[in-house]
């Protein structure tokens, strides 16, 4: 199977099994969506839902976080992972939202990764969920996926590399829905230690499954 053969698989098969891919974090608003990507980093989705529902109802907006301290913060994050460094973080992020953005989340790459604790991960995935763009972020659940699927190359042994050839490949129309196809898939079928094969619908398209086979 050629590499265009595979990507045509792919896309095939999730937009007929899972059409309407979103990501799981719960928010309400392009603020909420960010400090929720913030926490999630190496914290899972399930961890950050319970904590976001109080900590949004005390800070709504960027305004009201940027007037809290990062200890009022940190009493509504201390479960997740790094809780005192992602208190700093969303304090110094909600301020500097405020001061130079009116208090809105900004579309663009240089000015999402020019806040406080905001790396590209969290930026291509703000772009997508909330600006509707082609942006791919890779986690560890998309990096995985992808090199066992075969749709990146040995070679492509960095986040970055790999997100480079994902964008190349897939049609761009469907880049946001595949970012979370990826993530979904890796997160309950192509699990990181015992991946589910045999419940897997894209055999045919698997480099790994077929090579294992």
């Amino acid at each position: 199977m050629t590499k265009k053969e595979r990507y045509a698989a792919v896309v095939a098969y999730f937009s007929q099994a899972m059409p309407e891919a979103e990501t799981e974090l719960h928010f309400q608003s392009d603020f909420h969506l960010l400090v929720a990507v913030m926490l999630s980093a190496q914290c899972t989705d399930k961890r950050v839902n319970l904590v976001t529902p109080a900590l949004f109802e005390a800070y709504p907006t960027a305004e009201a976080m940027a007037g809290a301290s990062e200890e009022s913060v940190l009493e509504y994050i201390k479960s997740v992972s790094y809780p005192n460094s992602k208190a700093r973080h969303l304090v110094a992020t909600a301020r500097q939202l405020v001061e130079r953005f009116g208090g809105q989340v900004p579309e663009t790459l240089e000015e999402l990764t020019s806040l406080p604790g905001v790396g590209r991960k969290t930026a291509n995935v703000v772009m997508s969920v909330a600006f509707g763009q082609a942006r791919m972020a890779v986690d560890t659940h998309v990096f995985r996926v992808s090199h066992r699927l075969g749709l990146v190359g040995a070679k492509a042994r960095t986040p970055l590399a790999v997100e480079t050839e994902l964008v190349r490949n897939f049609p761009e129309d469907v880049i946001p829905r595949a970012h979370h196809w990826l993530i979904l898939h890796g997160r309950y079928v192509c699990t990181a230690l015992r991946p589910h094969c045999l419940e897997c619908g894209l055999q045919r398209a698997c480099a790994f499954f077929n090579k294992k086979s």
